[in-house]
C-alpha cells in the first residue's frame, strides 16, 4: 500500500513539472487542439475518416487518450491503411472511441482513481470497452483488453470540451 501511495504521490508531483503549455487553458476544442499539434496528425486523419469530428467538437466533456504519430507508426501499415478505408469505418470508429472516456479526467482524477483502486483504475470507454490505468514508476500506463500497454507521455492538455492525455501506443479493444 505504501508503494502505491508513493507512486501516486510521485505521479502527482511529476504533473507539476509537466509541459507548462499543456497546463494552460485552451479555448480550442479537442479536434482543433489535435489539428494544431503536428505529432497528432495521423489521429486527426483517422478522426476525419471515422466522421467523429462533430462528436469531438461537441460539448462533452471528454477525456481523450491521444496516440502520437509514432504510436500509429507501431501499427502495421497494412492494418492502418485498411482501417482508414471507407468500408472499415465502423472498425475505425470502434478503435478511436476506445481512446475516449466520457467526462473530464485530469491527471489528478486519474491518480486518485488509481489510488482508490489500490493500484489500478478501470476506465469505461465510449466504445464500451475497458482500459486499465496503473502507475509504472512516475508514469501512468494504460493496458487495453488485449494486455497491450501504452504510456501517457503528456498529461492535462486542457481543451474547451475536455482534456487530452497523449500516449505512445495505440490501444485496441477486443475485436
Amino acid at each position: 500500500m505504501k508503494k502505491v501511495l508513493f507512486a501516486v504521490f510521485a505521479f502527482v508531483m511529476a504533473i507539476g513539472v509537466a509541459n507548462v503549455s499543456a497546463q494552460m487553458k485552451n479555448d480550442k476544442d479537442i479536434v482543433d487542439t489535435a489539428v494544431a499539434t503536428d505529432s497528432l496528425s495521423t489521429l486527426v486523419t483517422a478522426v476525419k475518416a471515422a466522421d467523429l469530428v462533430a462528436t469531438l467538437k461537441s460539448a462533452g466533456p471528454f477525456t481523450v487518450f491521444a496516440p502520437t504519430n509514432d504510436a500509429f507508426g507501431k501499427v502495421p501499415q497494412a492494418t492502418l491503411s485498411s482501417l482508414l478505408k471507407p468500408e472499415n469505418k465502423q472498425a475505425l470508429t470502434g478503435v478511436l472511441t476506445y481512446h475516449v472516456v466520457a467526462g473530464k479526467l485530469d491527471s489528478k482524477a486519474v491518480a486518485k482513481a488509481i489510488k482508490d483502486g489500490k493500484g489500478k483504475a478501470v476506465l469505461t470507454t465510449v466504445q464500451g470497452g475497458k482500459l486499465t490505468a496503473m502507475l509504472d514508476g512516475k508514469n501512468v500506463v494504460l493496458m487495453d483488453e488485449n494486455g497491450n500497454k501504452s504510456t501517457v507521455v503528456m498529461v492535462d492538455v486542457k481543451t474547451s470540451n475536455g482534456v487530452v492525455h497523449v500516449i505512445d501506443t495505440v490501444v485496441l479493444p477486443k475485436m
